[in-house]
């Protein structure tokens, strides 16, 4: 598909290819289909200039964006290996990355490099902070407006090789394409490798899905009317870009997200469950059909998605090892009843199954291939405890680190969550806390449920509908119910549920 997106972009150089929105909302083109071919070749040259083969990695510390796609086509031209560098994890983190994947050289743009001098303000206002580069002995290039304190810019005046080289190596489909850290603490990080070919099949999935998802709809398949597709991940850009869409980039605003959807209408939109929510508290209509995962998205988001305005709104269960693996529209997670949570059926190629302790287990020619430092396994441990119901559907029971134990009961929230987002709550989720006297020291928790009330809704009706829902959770019903904002991290905005507990214990302890 990457081979098929160069080709793309030559061959309607002045189609608009990457959008951003005014304050208003009014698309402004960013980048055109030439540019970014003409980018990425200039990005190939430099890079071959500086003596990088096939198999060598590079630290990618871009943020999303032309410069960021451009610059993992050069790499895929090359046979690179990127490292995927997240500028917001943190210094020390980011260290302990940079150690593991041994970069033969960082690609960064200066926002992320503001480490120093009147730069540094603008690094914060980001959220961007990367250690001192130039500090940890590996070479340094910046890509983009350069500013004081960055390491020099890579050169872009390079000449394009001629031969095989100028044209893109010949590499295998089993070499390494891409890195991209996904968890394990700040002295023993954990990085995921795809290859070249789960790379390639997991963005096929993605254009499978979203022409499947047009054929349902009604459409002949894969829309080329030059509607635009919202969305800000590589796995949106590429199959959009591919078949002639324009891509915008989603506006961090609420406010103005709402005004551009409005006005971009676009054929597909794909937002974080969060960045849903932000939206339809700005009072956000929506248009086509509309995507969500990265973290958990219950029926009554979906629902309110499509009343909304959304044609169809789908659910994508996707995990750094394998994207995407399984969907679910709206309407068939709404028609769910039973426990737990249904994120539909594995996509074509995803095989599923469950291991003796319950944990969901995946695997696929869209799966990593290893974890850096580890031998290869085709199986994905995914972390979540999951059954398979009778027509094959994945039905997730929650994370098995969140376990809570109770009374020498295990209880995994993920289980029960679902049930609680009734009409009027904005988020919930079952978190436990240390239970007191005799029972803490025997390590019993309690279990209480963290509920997120969404905008204007009076807390007694939302006790009153939630009466239902937790008589039915029989045995795992929570011993308390604490009506707050859920706490969320990380650059998905995930709930937070080591700080949910602390702040459940904070509260309850004042009560009593």
């Amino acid at each position: 598909m990457l081979d098929r997106l160069d080709h793309a972009l030559r061959s309607r150089p002045d189609r608009p290819a990457v959008l951003t929105a005014s304050r208003t909302g009014t698309p402004r083109v960013r980048a055109r289909c030439g540019e970014l071919a003409g980018l990425a070749d200039a990005y190939a040259a430099a890079l071959h200039a500086r003596g990088l083969r096939p198999g060598d990695t590079v630290g990618v510390a871009v943020r999303p964006g032309p410069r960021a796609l451009a610059l993992l086509l050069a790499l895929w031209r090359l046979g690179l290996r990127g490292a995927v560098l997240d500028p917001g994890a943190g210094p020390d983190v980011l260290r302990a990355r940079l150690a593991l994947a041994r970069p033969s050289l960082v690609v960064a743009d200066a926002a992320a490099q503001a480490v120093a001098g009147w730069a540094r303000p603008l690094a914060r206002r980001a959220r961007l902070a990367l250690p001192d580069l130039a500090g940890l002995g590996g070479p340094v290039a910046t890509v983009g407006p350069w500013l004081p304190g960055c390491a020099p810019s890579l050169d872009l005046r390079a000449p394009r090789p001629a031969g095989p080289a100028g044209r893109g190596a010949a590499v295998a489909g089993d070499a390494d394409a891409v890195i991209v850290f996904t968890s394990g603490t700040t002295s023993k990080p954990r990085a995921v490798v795809h290859t070249r070919a789960g790379l390639a099949a997991g963005m096929e999935t993605v254009s499978t899905l979203f022409a499947q998802a047009g054929e349902q709809a009604g459409s002949a398949g894969p829309r080329h009317d030059g509607r635009p597709v919202l969305g800000g991940t590589f796995f949106v850009l590429v199959p959009a870009l591919t078949r002639g869409a324009p891509v915008a980039l989603p506006a961090r605003s609420p406010r103005v997200l709402a005004r551009q959807l409005h006005r971009l209408k676009p054929a597909d939109t794909y937002l974080t469950p969060p960045q849903l929510r932000d939206a339809l508290r700005a009072d956000a209509r929506f248009h086509g059909r509309v995507w969500t995962g990265s973290a958990p998205a219950g029926a009554e988001l979906l629902g309110r998605v499509r009343d909304a305005g959304a044609e169809r709104a789908w659910g994508v269960y996707a995990l750094t090892e394998l994207f995407p693996a399984a969907a679910v529209e709206a309407a068939e997670k709404a028609a769910y009843d039973g426990p737990g949570d249904l994120v539909g059926a594995p996509l074509p190629g995803v095989a599923a199954k469950t291991d003796e302790d319950g944990q969901l287990l995946l695997a696929g020619p869209a799966a990593r291939h290893r974890y850096l430092g580890e031998e290869p396994d085709p199986w994905v441990r995914t972390g979540d405890r999951a059954r398979l119901d009778g027509t094959g559907r994945i039905v997730l029971e929650g994370r098995t680190k969140d376990m809570v134990l109770r009374r020498a009961e295990n209880i995994y929230p993920g289980l029960y969550e679902p049930s609680l987002h009734v009409p009027g709550v904005e988020l919930a989720v079952l978190v436990g806390v240390p239970a007191a006297g005799a029972a803490e020291a025997a390590g019993d928790e309690r279990l209480v449920a963290v509920v997120q009330p969404r905008h204007g809704a009076a807390v007694p009706e939302l006790r009153a509908s939630l009466a239902d829902p937790l008589r039915r959770m029989g045995s795992a019903r929570p011993d308390a119910v604490l009506f707050a904002e859920v706490p969320l991290s990380g650059r998905s905005r995930k709930p937070d549920r080591a700080a949910a507990a602390a702040l459940a214990a904070s509260r309850l302890g004042a009560a009593r």
